[in-house]
């Protein structure tokens, strides 16, 4: 990129600077698979967990780095969306740009139900709608209103987690003999578990989609996107190892809330109910950070009339796509109001790897002089992309399937209409 390029005009402000890139990276990704994937992974692997995590981990990075040199290449709005629709034509970056909305608009609904069962369970539901219009209303406020609240969030989290690892390890309970064989759930279980850790490790698109609003994207987000990926893989294996250090796998896979659990066990147990309240502000980052994002994209696709185009609006004041902010807080509430949530993070993780596959591939193509990282790298993640969406439970992938040929038929159709209503070459 040149230094004109860099300096490209946006139709956003920019106002986020490397340091609010990467918190929003780890507002997106910290909470997540601690407070909502590790039960379901634990259930899928018992102590193989590890072993996924790892290899969610090892996909994540090579996502990560495709994601990172392509934003540096397009810095706009839309991520993926834009990647896909520039490197590999307009049908992969829309059904990129569909995987995106529809995966993570199921994993907003998730994460208010996270937080709803975190804060009091009986309240679940209504809890999880108004956290969605408060943080809605938040977003509407201005981005850099989000990423001061997403830095209050983030510090709140981590502090929590720190509680979690000390309770674990030094409540008396621990024992390696709990993480019991790392190879019981056999391949396809640790394969599954990968796909559902995946859910955790996807936050840092967010940085790329915040491209119209970062202060000199080409340098700032490659630099961003690792850091916070970085970061949240040294948090995410402290915290596994240290419960089931203290509780096993199978403790965890059937605990609601399986970190409470951990912490409940030790002589530290009157720790666990800040725990719970770690993870209802836990589920808020991700929540916060999901609206930013998805609406980003919504936003870029309206422009170009993938999606209804009343949602290609900047407010004149605070500098945000209102439109597109306001229409993901009605849907992601409505998913709420019907959503399961072990569920809802399946079939967001089978989307959302649909998505980066498409970076991977959309990365691949990309010249010498473009590349930052090797091309291999590329490669390794759209075959990793592609194993880990398959060995996702059944249900996810049906559904993951339907939802995306849905959206694979809507634009064929609107292709076909278009190309019917063309007038003929003169």
């Amino acid at each position: 990129m040149t230094d004109g390029a860099r300096d490209e005009p946006s139709r956003l402000a920019r106002r986020l600077g490397l340091f609010d890139a990467v918190v929003i990276g780890l507002g997106s990704m910290i909470g997540a698979g601690v407070f909502a994937a590790l039960g379901p992974a634990a259930a899928a692997a018992g102590g193989g967990l590890l072993v996924g995590l790892a290899v969610a981990a090892v996909v994540a990075y090579c996502n990560a780095t495709s994601s990172a040199q392509l934003a540096a290449v397009y810095p706009e709005s839309g991520g993926t969306y834009v990647y896909g629709r520039e490197r590999l034509g307009p049908f992969w970056g829309y059904l990129a740009g569909w995987g995106f909305v529809v995966g993570k608009t199921a994993s907003g609904a998730a994460m208010a139900l996270t937080f709803g069962t975190y804060a009091a369970p009986e309240w679940r539901r209504p809890l999880a709608v108004a956290a969605v219009v408060v943080l809605t209303s938040v977003n509407y406020r201005g981005v850099r209103k989000t990423a001061r609240l997403t830095q209050v969030i983030v510090v709140i989290v981590l502090a929590t987690l720190a509680v979690v690892v000390v309770a674990a390890l030094f409540g008396g309970e621990a024992a390696v003999a709990r993480i019991g064989p790392v190879t019981g759930g056999g391949a396809a279980g640790i394969l599954e578990s990968a796909g559902l850790l995946f859910f955790a490790f996807a936050g840092y698109a967010r940085i790329a989609t915040l491209g119209e609003e970062v202060v000199d994207p080409a340098r700032t987000i490659p630099r961003a996107i690792p850091l916070a990926l970085g970061v949240t893989l040294v948090v995410y294996a402290t915290v596994a190892v240290a419960a089931l250090l203290a509780v096993g796998p199978d403790r965890l896979a059937n605990a609601p809330a399986p970190l409470a659990e951990a912490v409940r066990s030790g002589s530290l147990g009157a720790l666990a109910p800040a725990v719970r309240v770690g993870g209802t502000v836990a589920a808020l980052g991700v929540l916060v950070s999901l609206i930013v994002g998805v609406s980003r994209t919504a936003f870029a696709m309206a422009a170009d009339r993938e999606l209804p185009g009343w949602l290609d609006a900047v407010h004149p004041v605070h500098r945000v796509p209102h439109r597109a902010e306001l229409a993901v807080g009605a849907l992601v509430t409505a998913l709420v109001l019907v959503a399961d949530l072990r569920g809802a993070i399946g079939f967001s993780s089978f989307a959302v790897l649909t998505y980066y596959a498409i970076a991977n591939a959309s990365a691949w193509t990309l010249p010498p002089e473009q590349r930052r990282w090797p091309r291999p790298l590329a490669g390794l993640g759209l075959v990793g992309c592609a194993v880990l969406a398959v060995t996702l439970p059944a249900e996810s992938v049906l559904t993951g399937v339907g939802v995306l040929g849905v959206g694979a038929a809507v634009w064929l159709l609107r292709r076909v209409r278009h190309s019917r209503a063309a007038p003929p070459d003169a």
